[in-house]
């Protein structure tokens, strides 16, 4: 009989702990086969999470908060390692387990590795090719020094295979996130959902559009947030917008002083579950994010993603989201087509059916 596997489950940030939140519930499930602990970097400090966030979650709270803070890319990296490390040696896991492209997931997998314990990537293989995103970079070095790679969609398989990574250690799994977006469905769809503050926007506006938008390249240049602000403006004519608002982008619309014209509604951060609420209802979601490229494929939503590539090429190629960049005319007029009528049919991907995490235990417990 094997031994039970100690496992180092990690997240940096709210939007991780959605994503490990389904392997942590499988790997509990599983305690003659695994012993995990949770770990939180402390990368974000996030006042929504509360001990109510992680029973939403259907998780305990985190064993372990590393306290990291903000700061820099570096400075932020280097008290994660720090601190991951002193962690290991006290834990000595058989494996660390990370997800995404945050800091976090680069410098707890370069940590891990460096002290000879093997690496699981959960999202491996996602490629933008754009070095000057921080995401890409941490995507590209977790990959280099990981041993297992669980993979979203197929693209992940063919950029980790070119890049020289062997077969045996791919595995095509389906998406976390999309066990998470069910999970928190079904939970949504037994509650009422009146309580929450933005339930009396919706009644408001019977039909909306959502926003979100923080990602540096768009709110950080004063011409391109100018444009974007005003492309919004445009489409709220005909669609009023909702814009739970990114700390970055309200500090940045007040420094260049932009104010938003037209029937927009800007709200603060919401929660995961409000924020689910607010969007599987929408007409439309404008971002620059990546998980809602996602989610709004999963759940049919029509999505327009305000960046110049995207590293989830699936969403675009069998989902609801297309690319449109940050040229203002771009976004009125393909947000015009979608209010008109031309909207995009999409599917849910293959393997996006809610059992991702099933999966990635079932290999860990053959593999380990």
């Amino acid at each position: 009989m094997k031994a039970v596997k100690k496992i180092l489950l990690v997240a940096g940030a709210r939007p991780n702990f959605m994503k490990i939140a389904p392997v942590a519930r499988q790997l509990a499930q599983r305690d003659d086969v695994f012993d995990f602990t949770l770990v939180h970097t402390g990368q974000h400090y996030d006042r929504q999470m509360s001990d109510i966030f992680f029973e939403e979650l259907g998780i305990r709270t985190p064993d372990y908060a590393l306290g990291a803070g903000s700061g820099s890319h570096a400075e932020q990296t280097a008290k994660i390692m720090t601190a991951f490390e002193t962690l290991c040696g006290k834990e000595a896991p058989d494996l660390v387990v990370v997800v995404g492209d945050v800091n976090s997931t680069l410098a707890c997998s370069v940590t891990a590795k460096k002290l000879l314990v093997p690496v699981a990537h959960i999202e491996a293989g996602l490629r933008s090719r754009d070095m000057t995103m921080p995401e890409e970079i941490n995507r590209m070095v977790t990959d280099a020094v990981s041993d297992f790679f669980f993979v979203t969609e197929k693209s992940g398989v063919d950029n980790l295979t070119a890049e020289g990574k062997p077969a045996d250690r791919i595995f095509f799994v389906g998406h976390v996130m999309i066990d998470n977006l069910m999970y928190q469905l079904e939970k949504l769809n037994s509650a009422a959902g009146t309580s929450f503050p933005t339930a009396d926007l919706k009644k408001k506006y019977p039909r909306y559009g959502v926003v979100t938008l923080h990602r540096p390249a768009n709110v950080d240049d004063k011409e391109t947030l100018q444009g974007i602000v005003s492309a919004l403006s445009r489409v709220s004519e005909d669609l009023p917008l909702i814009f739970p608002i990114h700390p970055r982008t309200r500090k940045n619309l007040t420094a260049f002083d932009i104010t938003l014209d037209g029937t927009v509604t800007m709200t603060e951060p919401l929660s995961y579950m409000e924020f689910l609420n607010l969007w599987k209802d929408a007409a439309l979601v404008l971002t620059d994010s990546g998980g809602i490229q996602e989610e709004t494929t999963a759940l049919g939503i029509p999505c327009l993603t305000l960046r110049e590539n995207t590293e989830r090429p699936i969403t675009i190629s069998e989902g609801t989201n297309a690319l449109v960049g940050s040229s203002s005319e771009t976004i009125v007029a393909e947000a015009g087509k979608i209010l008109s009528g031309t909207v995009k049919t999409g599917k849910r991907p293959e393997l996006w059916d809610g059992q991702a995490a099933e999966r990635i235990v079932e290999i860990l417990r053959q593999k380990l």
